[in-house]
């Protein structure tokens, strides 16, 4: 947990850095990305290291929207590279981009990324945390609950696509993915357990600002048009989690810290 709070972008970085960039291109390069990562089927753990390369660069390095895409699948190329047993060639970034950048523009960009990075390409993300707290959620279930796993799995990656949850760490993302599932699943149960709030070291009342702010997305209330993630988990081999609807407000009694 000490090196995701090295390895993060700055709060407000779009703010803070960005000219010509806003949050809510930087969210439909996101939306984009997840299509990439299915057609190219990719493990999630990639496309969670794309978007952390992709905030933590925009963090220091201004650029302009027309590099945005280029920037994106740059950073997949390198999570790619650095995740997966048989990644995509270069050509198959260029292609999906219908061309718009050439090879020798991505692979100079990829260089730059990694002379940024300083070749650090490993740091905890959201996945990370949420392998953990996925199991330790189901500690009170009689046998591992593949719904509760992919309903987690779809609101952590809707929080990708919300600019204002880069301002909570990885750990804070993935622990409130897994609270607001369990009460998307069982509303009129206490979302939290005591083993829950001893693997992830998070009270219910510490997460609850993010909690919300994956709701709002879980409801619609923001990024509606982006659907790709939304889209994905309707999917049966997701258990269809993505059509699950969740209470309209949270009472209040579930962020109250449990004894």
């Amino acid at each position: 947990m000490e090196v995701e709070s090295k390895r993060r972008p700055l709060a407000d970085f779009i703010e803070a850095m960005q000219k010509d960039v806003t949050a809510n291109m930087r969210g439909i390069l996101v939306d984009w990305l997840v299509e990439v990562a299915e057609e190219y089927k990719l493990i999630s753990d990639t496309l969670y290291l794309t978007i952390s390369y992709i905030d933590r660069f925009l963090s220091s390095n201004p650029i302009n929207r027309q590099r945005l895409q280029l920037l994106g699948v740059s950073c997949m190329l390198i999570a790619s590279k650095y995740e997966e047993i048989s990644p995509p060639h270069v050509e198959d970034f260029c292609y999906i981009t219908d061309n718009t950048y050439s090879k020798e523009e991505v692979v100079k960009m990829e260089s730059e990324i990694l002379k940024f990075l300083k070749f650090e390409m490993g740091n905890p993300t959201i996945k990370t945390f949420l392998r953990r707290f996925i199991r330790a959620g189901q500690d009170d279930c009689k046998s591992p609950s593949l719904q509760l796993e992919f309903m987690s799995n779809y609101l952590a990656e809707l929080s990708l696509l919300d600019y204002s949850c880069t301002r909570f760490l990885p750990s804070v993302v993935a622990a409130s993915s897994v609270f607001l599932a369990r009460f998307t699943m069982n509303p009129d149960t206490h979302p939290w357990t005591p083993t829950l709030q001893h693997y992830s070291g998070y009270k219910p009342s510490e997460l609850e600002d993010c909690v919300q702010a994956i709701h709002d997305m879980q409801l619609n209330r923001k990024a509606s048009s982006l659907v790709a993630i939304r889209d994905k988990y309707k999917q049966h081999k997701f258990k269809c989690v993505g059509t699950m609807l969740s209470p309209s407000e949270i009472p209040p009694s579930c962020f109250e810290n449990i004894s």
